[in-house]
């Protein structure tokens, strides 16, 4: 499809915004999460924590298609496939708490994953959800 349009114009606008993003983030993250990972990132990278929350919390979070909850189970196959995530794992554990899951249900998804990313893989993410179970805030528990 040639056109004589800026790529601009011929582009769905994203929509970014930023205090939207930090509101989703505190509903999806407890503040131990969010204190695990934002200030290191900041003091290494200055407004590198801020564009993951403004991109990923308002942006890729906030788009139509899939529910929080779908997203946080996509999250953490993904996680656990890529293998040395472990505290962003445990976050999303706590996180999949927050948008309703139930234990058990967190916990089947990491025997779901052993025969597609191997028992040593998902063994691994099941001993992280494990963890982060334990440590879950109770009012978040089901």
């Amino acid at each position: 499809m040639a056109t004589n349009q800026p790529l601009s114009n011929q582009l769905i606008p994203a929509r970014l915004d930023r205090d939207e993003g930090y509101r989703l983030l505190d509903l999806l993250q407890d503040t131990a999460t969010q204190q695990a990972t934002l200030p290191s990132l900041e003091e290494l990278a200055p407004g590198y924590a801020d564009w993951i929350v403004t991109a990923l919390f308002d942006g890729t979070y906030l788009r139509e298609g899939l529910s929080l909850r779908d997203r946080q189970l996509v999250n953490l196959a993904a996680l656990t496939t890529l293998g040395g995530t472990d505290p962003q794992l445990a976050g999303h554990v706590r996180s999949s708490l927050r948008v309703g899951m139930t234990r058990r249900e967190v916990t089947e998804v990491f025997v779901h994953l052993a025969p597609y990313i191997g028992v040593p893989k998902a063994s691994a993410g099941l001993r992280i959800a494990a963890a982060a179970l334990a440590e879950a805030e109770p009012d978040n528990v089901r």
